[in-house]
């Protein structure tokens, strides 16, 4: 009975080392949680980077102001009426 209640025991203590010490156990699973953690930051953080550039989009496609404003931003256009001044700096 005594070397079977022996091998139970060292059973026991190697397992417990493998949960708490080993390659795959408790650091591992802590280490996993702050990936999780930073990946779903990361997803929300894209989430609402899409949600904008869909915004974005949706205006491009429906709306003219939005058309004219990117015109006279990034490509320095204006309108028909309008008259073009520029201020040079002495």
């Amino acid at each position: 009975m005594k070397p079977v209640i022996a091998i139970l025991l060292a059973s026991l203590v190697v397992l417990q080392y493998q949960l708490w010490l080993g390659n795959r156990g408790m650091p591992e699973v802590h280490r996993l949680k702050a990936e999780v953690e930073r990946r779903v930051e990361d997803n929300a953080r894209l989430e609402a980077r899409n949600r904008r550039l869909a915004a974005e989009v949706h205006d491009l496609k429906e709306g003219l102001e939005a058309v004219e404003e990117r015109a006279r931003t990034d490509l320095g256009m204006i309108g028909r009426d309008e008259t073009y001044y520029q201020l040079v700096e002495r």
